[in-house]
């Protein structure tokens, strides 16, 4: 509640829900940032932190509606060590065996926070730590509650007490079902509406915002959404005023009309680091449409996650001259391991990137990919991602190399382990040619279940 005209509207509802008619009301810490942290705790009490995310909006909206980032990029060190070290003792104070994820809400200017909740369970935001480090949450929490201990245990070639860092970014963005209700307030608030989320994965922080958006397969392939086109400056402004399944969108293009960060942040609270990395995609951008077919700056749009047919609709090219022209001059991408226990043990788990070494593998023997069903739609049961996972199995036993192509971090079919190799992608064609290029696959399966 903002005023007390909410509040009373708000505490009348509550009461007749509560069957002890009683209301409980706490300070509001909306506008903080909100900080998690999966944390992971065995009988002998060792501790070990597993990943840190932050949510790119602040409190106010369910970390499950929300953007989230991993590594956290905007704490200052003492901040990051003061939540880290809480969630820890946390942890050991609850005497959990497991995994478990800690939220705190952190005052933007001060260091003084809150704890918003503990999942002393595997979560949603288990399901993204696990594949945003590559550590495997639910089965070494599994083998503790047997009884086991971290040291005990094996991840990727190391103990399972090691501490994963990660040498890459990741972003989540949500899956909404708006697109079905489309007179449905999309406003956002603490009752989770996402029915879904995705992943990318990226060497800087524009490269898995960007692939994050392609993943969503709403129709956009960029932070552009032609919806707010027609919106003027001020309704850009006053639709922000609350929380939004699509403020991303408006943000980027309140950016394009050079609204300021210090001015966005005022309206959206969101930290100045995520406004001002979705600034740098903007004016590549510009930079693009002043040079057409210059080809260093293809290579630094591609750096940054700029898909082809973005490329292509600010040159007025079509997609397949942009790509040919990519391929004229050696711009392609490489695929990078998620290794975040660094062991130098080879872990068939990808990503590509326009920087960097090629660390993916190939082998000799014949190739199947499998498709995966992408971000969880509303009407969809387990069998979206099942029969990805039986494919994969089948194809396996029929004695060839079984390869998945996915994005959503919810599933079993982006566990590395279910195929023989893992490629943690957008499911666009220019991003799945890619991997068909490099692996020169027999076939692929291009659909099971999903929708």
């Amino acid at each position: 509640a903002n005023n007390e005209e909410e509040l009373m509207e708000i505490g009348v509802n509550a009461f007749k829900a509560s069957p002890v008619h009683e209301v409980l009301i706490e300070k509001s810490v909306q506008g903080y940032k909100e900080i998690e942290f999966e944390v992971m705790r065995d009988s002998e009490d060792h501790t070990i932190t597993i990943c840190g995310m932050e949510n790119v909006d602040p409190v106010g909206v369910h970390t499950g509606d929300s953007i989230v980032v991993a590594p956290i990029l905007s704490l200052n060190d003492h901040d990051l060590k003061m939540l880290n070290d809480s969630a820890i003792r946390i942890i050991r104070e609850l005497k959990v065996e497991g995994g478990c994820n800690v939220q705190f809400a952190l005052h933007p200017e001060t260091s003084e926070y809150f704890l918003i909740e503990v999942n002393p369970r595997v979560s949603r935001s288990s399901a993204l730590a696990s594949k945003a480090s590559g550590y495997p949450i639910a089965r070494v929490s599994a083998k503790i509650a047997l009884g086991m201990t971290l040291d005990e245990l094996e991840v990727a070639g190391a103990t399972a007490a090691k501490e994963p860092s990660l040498d890459y970014y990741v972003a989540k963005f949500p899956r909404f079902p708006f697109d079905k209700f489309p007179t449905t307030s999309n406003e956002l608030g603490t009752q989770m509406k996402a029915t879904g989320e995705v992943m990318g994965i990226g060497s800087n922080l524009e490269e898995c915002i960007l692939k994050s958006v392609r993943s969503l397969e709403t129709g956009v392939n960029h932070l552009h959404d032609k919806k707010f086109d027609s919106f003027s400056t001020k309704e850009l402004k006053e639709y922000l005023g609350k929380f939004r399944s699509d403020g991303i969108f408006a943000v980027a293009e309140l950016l394009r009309r050079g609204t300021s960060v210090k001015e966005l942040h005022e309206i959206t609270m969101i930290t100045d680091l995520f406004l001002q990395s979705i600034r740098k995609i903007i004016d590549m951008e510009k930079t693009l449409k002043t040079n057409v077919n210059d080809r260093k700056v293809l290579r630094a749009a591609k750096e940054m996650g700029f898909s082809d047919v973005y490329i292509a609709k600010l040159w007025n090219l079509d997609e397949p001259e942009v790509s040919d022209m990519r391929k004229r001059h050696n711009i392609a991408p490489v695929f990078r391991m998620v290794d975040t226990l660094h062991t130098g043990k080879y872990i068939p788990y990808h990503y590509s990137s326009y920087t960097g070494e090629n660390t993916s593998l190939k082998t000799d023997k014949k190739k199947i990919i499998v498709l995966g069903a992408g971000p969880i739609r509303i009407g969809q049961g387990v069998e979206f991602d099942y029969s990805t996972v039986h494919a994969v199995q089948t194809i396996r036993k029929m004695g060839y190399e079984a390869i998945i192509i996915n994005n959503n971090p919810e599933t079993v079919s982006t566990d590395y382990t279910t195929a023989d190799k893992l490629y943690f992608e957008p499911l666009t064609p220019e991003d799945v040619m890619n991997v068909v290029d490099y692996e020169q696959p027999e076939g692929i399966i291009a659909s099971l279940g999903g929708q």
